[in-house]
């Protein structure tokens, strides 16, 4: 999966746009207690992400696949976002 647009929303959620067209939503709050993730509970932080096409990344260095997002993402349509 190719990702080409990545909008942080409330709540630790991140809306995601594959190349092939599916959106999901994907909860980042699972991984916040982890060492990597855990500077992400700052909003400012969290809304600093980098799309690097087959994964997102954090300026703390935190990071998501894009294999993991797909495995784990809740496929949306457009009208729900």
């Amino acid at each position: 999966m190719n990702i080409i647009e990545i909008i942080p929303r409330e709540n630790y959620v991140l809306y995601i746009k594959a190349e092939n067209g599916k959106e999901g939503l994907f909860d980042v709050k699972p991984y916040l207690e982890s060492e990597a993730f855990a500077p992400l509970k700052n909003r400012a932080e969290f809304e600093r992400i980098y799309n690097g096409t087959y994964f997102i990344e954090w300026s703390c260095g935190a990071d998501l696949s894009a294999d993991t997002i797909e495995a784990k993402w809740e496929t949306v349509s457009m009208i729900n976002v």
